[in-house]
């Protein structure tokens, strides 16, 4: 088998955090370096308005994620990379598209469930609060995918329905005007899971429970030694395999130091010596990367050069396959 076109958005919504990279940085830029993978990754601008109307937080936030990105290790020459909102066809095809998808199917998604299930809860309308934007999120999502014909798609477990509902939109189109689109898949990684964050729920933001990816060395070790543990002394051994502390060593240490790590615990150690190991592995993972993103992000014309030639590299790929989409619909 040949190439497969592996396509990841990224949406510039609330701080960057060490789940951020565990959950989605890291698995992305290890796919890109694979032989037989073409990674197409671009930061879902357009996507984020659906849930943030403060421009100048959507501009400064598209940078973050570009240089967050770039400084671990993302190469543009090799990855088609770039901003959502500088590819117009998308928002083209996103029309077209929208032609051919039934409102059952949208009524299905489940972001509009669940917002129609708060309403009723509440005694409001089903749709009071219910944006367009909201509604037809799985739409520009599946133009998002079916322009460049991505063949996988990483998400994790409770975004496969976005997947899903593109193959649908595609059947539908493919039945109607002829064999044009790629069917995605889902791509999940089986060992993913859920990062734990300083309180032991899942790292997030609205929990104000997260370690920011990159805080300075002092703040961060400062956090490290916040996370929750039980009171179990020293002396007495610990299971690895419940320990947010071991949860978290794991995606920043080597195999070695992942296994001297676990032992240690089985063996018992004090939580503050597994505390400042913690953040010596943390760190080292982050200091690098550290430094490129705040050289990064104080450079907006490298970025804006980066992304501008991102964009024309994509517009080079939709642009024919756009117009023979033109043509099939009509448009000669």
């Amino acid at each position: 088998m040949g190439e497969k076109i592996v396509l990841t958005g990224i949406k510039p919504t609330g701080d960057l955090h060490i789940g951020n990279y565990i959950g989605a940085i890291a698995p992305a830029i290890e796919l890109s370096n694979q032989a037989d993978m073409r990674p197409v990754y671009f930061i879902a601008d357009y996507h984020a308005l659906t849930s943030m109307q403060n421009a100048e937080e959507l501009h400064n936030r598209t940078y973050e994620i570009a240089a967050a990105w770039l400084s671990f290790g993302l190469n543009p020459e090799k990855v088609l990379f770039y901003r959502q909102s500088d590819i117009p066809e998308i928002f083209e095809l996103n029309w077209i598209l929208s032609c051919q998808t039934s409102k059952g199917l949208l009524n299905r998604a489940h972001a509009y469930k669940a917002k129609v299930e708060e309403n009723l809860a509440a005694g409001r309308d089903p749709d009071a609060g219910v944006y367009m934007g909201l509604f037809n999120y799985p739409v520009l999502m599946a133009a998002d995918i079916l322009l460049f014909q991505a063949n996988l798609v990483p998400v994790g477990k409770d975004q496969i329905q976005h997947v899903e509902i593109a193959r649908d939109i595609a059947e539908t189109f493919n039945r109607t005007y002829g064999e044009t689109f790629t069917l995605p898949e889902a791509l999940i990684s089986e060992d993913s899971a859920v990062i734990p964050g300083l309180d032991g729920r899942k790292m997030s933001k609205s929990y104000g429970n997260v370690i920011p990816l990159f805080v300075d060395e002092k703040k961060l070790r400062k956090l490290i030694f916040k996370i929750k543990t039980d009171s179990k002394p020293p002396e007495e051994p610990k299971d690895p395999n419940d320990s947010i502390l071991v949860d978290i060593y794991r995606a920043f240490a080597t195999p070695e130091e992942i296994a001297d790590y676990e032992q240690k615990f089985r063996e018992g150690i004090g939580y503050g010596d597994a505390k400042q190991l913690l953040f010596e592995a943390v760190n080292r993972k982050l200091e690098e990367p550290r430094r490129r993103y705040h050289e990064l992000i104080h450079d907006k014309e490298r970025l804006n050069q980066l992304l501008e030639n991102g964009a024309e590299r994509a517009r080079e790929v939709a642009r024919p396959f756009m117009n023979d989409i033109r043509r099939k619909i009509g448009k000669y």
